[in-house]
């Protein structure tokens, strides 16, 4: 019951860094900090307060950065990797103390992945905010994924249960929307190149 409880937590996490990088990493120092996570070995250097202080000055520094009109869109390009890199960590280090094979593997699949769909989905949704307001409506995008990746963090350790099922709620979506939204896309370049 341990591991799944742990493993709704890393899951979270994952998916709530799929929103804002570096929320739920201080998220989860703070909680390690006043001592309401235990992380697992090897990750206790992220409940320090070095750690809590640099991912306060990286998490402000991007929430602010998606407020840049055009910055928004390249951050997207480069987050996605990171996304991955980041759930990925984020689950390692609730995993506790097991095989580090199945640590790193089901880290990498279900955190790493879980970030990689919900950024990929934010991703294409500023893109069509873009196409479809010039970018005048990013900001409301913007505030609606700080807020997601907030909430999702908080309710990671108060709720883990609710909000793994709302994860699993987010990545259906996303695993919907995702193929209509490329297939779509990808008729409007095939036609603006015809008509070019």
């Amino acid at each position: 019951m341990e591991i799944i409880l742990a493993l709704c937590l890393g899951v979270t996490l994952s998916a709530a860094s799929g929103f804002r990088l570096f929320l739920p990493p201080l998220v989860m120092s703070l909680a390690s900090l006043f001592g309401d996570l235990q992380l697992s070995s090897g990750f206790e250097w992220l409940g320090t307060y070095p750690a809590a202080i640099a991912l306060g000055i990286a998490t402000i520094a991007e929430i602010l950065a998606y407020y840049v009109p055009v910055v928004d869109n390249l951050l997207d390009t480069i987050e996605i990797p990171t996304a991955v890199a980041i759930g990925t960590v984020l689950t390692a280090a609730n995993l506790g103390d097991v095989n580090p094979v199945f640590q790193w593997g089901i880290a990498a699949i279900a955190g790493g992945g879980t970030a990689g769909i919900i950024e990929t989905f934010t991703a294409m949704t500023r893109a069509a905010s873009t196409g479809i307001t010039g970018g005048t409506g990013n900001f409301l995008v913007a505030t609606a994924e700080a807020l997601s990746s907030g909430v999702l963090s908080i309710l990671a350790l108060t709720l883990p249960f609710l909000a793994a099922a709302l994860v699993i709620g987010l990545l259906i979506t996303a695993s919907v929307k995702l193929p209509k939204f490329i297939s779509s896309w990808r008729r409007k370049r095939n036609r603006a190149s015809v008509e070019d």
